[in-house]
């Protein structure tokens, strides 16, 4: 695969409880490419993950914008819900949309998009707590382990990860 460095990526994450398996593999594939990761949350101290990943935010989610970056993806797990109604992470969402950025989310997190009002219309999963949301922001909830709408990609959950992951650096490298 060749070597990208010229591509990067905003995650976010979840201060506490996300999933780590949705941060780790994708990072992990998208570096494997030369693809330059910044990892995003609402503290620069560290963030634990659901199963004990510690992660060291490199940037405040709240000084974050979606035109310094190639793609934004929000990590899944329980405490993504805590920015299901953050004016940040919606900014984000919506920032991912205007500046026609590849906008991308795993399992829970896929409920910042349909809050941020971005996923109208759009093909989506996540973690089927949050079908009925979505659904209710005018998505269209396949439950499909990853969905890929346009310049939208979302996942199902922690199994997805790979996938997820391999679907993100796909559509990077073409680009």
């Amino acid at each position: 695969m060749s070597k990208n460095p010229a591509k990067k990526v905003l995650i976010v994450i979840a201060h506490e409880i996300f999933r780590d398996e949705e941060y780790l593999q994708p990072k992990e594939i998208l570096e494997s490419a030369g693809i330059k990761v910044v990892t995003a949350s609402i503290s620069l101290k560290p963030a634990t993950g659901k199963l004990g990943a510690i992660v060291y935010p490199d940037v405040l989610l709240q000084d974050s914008q979606a035109g310094d970056y190639d793609a934004i993806v929000f990590v899944g797990g329980s405490g993504s819900r805590n920015y299901f109604h953050d004016p940040a992470a919606q900014a984000l969402a919506k920032g991912a949309i205007d500046n026609k950025k590849l906008l991308a989310s795993i399992c829970s997190a896929t409920g910042i998009l349909a809050a941020a009002g971005v996923i109208k219309g759009k093909r989506v999963t996540s973690f089927p707590a949050e079908a009925e949301m979505i659904e209710q922001h005018g998505a269209h909830y396949t439950g499909q382990e990853v969905e890929i709408d346009g310049r939208l990609v979302t996942a199902n959950g922690p199994a997805a990860a790979v996938a997820f992951g391999q679907a993100i650096r796909k559509i990077l490298l073409k680009e």
